[in-house]
């Protein structure tokens, strides 16, 4: 088993789209990557905690691959925003990749590399070996599932079948 920590926006969406993914084990979301401890979700939208809205995900890779995470967060992201995705603006909705292995860094460095000729501007997501990650309010674990109408930028339905999981087809 192993761990990635993804920053895409509103973390309801991205915990949404990558638990239906096969391989992914589970999802939570949280904070990570800010100067306090035990953020909460007021002090982070207020923006004077540098913490980034985050989903922690546990996947199998014998079943979906680092590289084949890291294509589905790019589809659902606009890497070359700084602080904005979809209609979420602020230091808290800018977009990152947390490793907890070093060994995973020149992976995701080369996949960004060989993706990059295909935005004409630069790739603002941030790399950077994960900080302490705060789970968030037990009201936004699964948000999306327990409120179908809820707010998302994320296209959930852009998984193709082979990815998606038996039961969320």
């Amino acid at each position: 088993m192993k761990k990635i920590i993804l920053a895409g926006g509103c973390f309801w969406g991205v915990e949404a789209y990558f638990k239906r993914l096969k391989g992914v084990l589970s999802t939570r979301v949280g904070y990570t990557d800010g100067f306090t401890m035990n953020p909460t979700y007021e002090e982070v939208c207020a923006q004077n905690t540098n913490h980034v809205e985050a989903c922690e995900i546990y996947y199998d890779e014998q079943v979906i691959s680092l590289e084949r995470l890291l294509e589905h967060l790019f589809k659902i992201i606009d890497p070359t925003s700084l602080n904005k995705q979809g209609g979420d603006v602020g230091v808290q909705y800018r977009t990152g990749i947390y490793y907890d292995d070093e060994a995973l860094r020149p992976v995701i460095e080369r996949f960004i590399q060989k993706i990059q000729p295909n935005y004409a501007s630069p790739i603002v997501v941030e790399v950077k070996k994960e900080s302490p990650f705060y789970q968030a309010e037990r009201y936004h674990q699964d948000y999306l599932t327990k409120n179908p109408m809820g707010y998302c930028h994320v296209n959930l339905y852009q998984i193709s079948e082979e990815d998606l999981k038996d039961e969320y087809k």
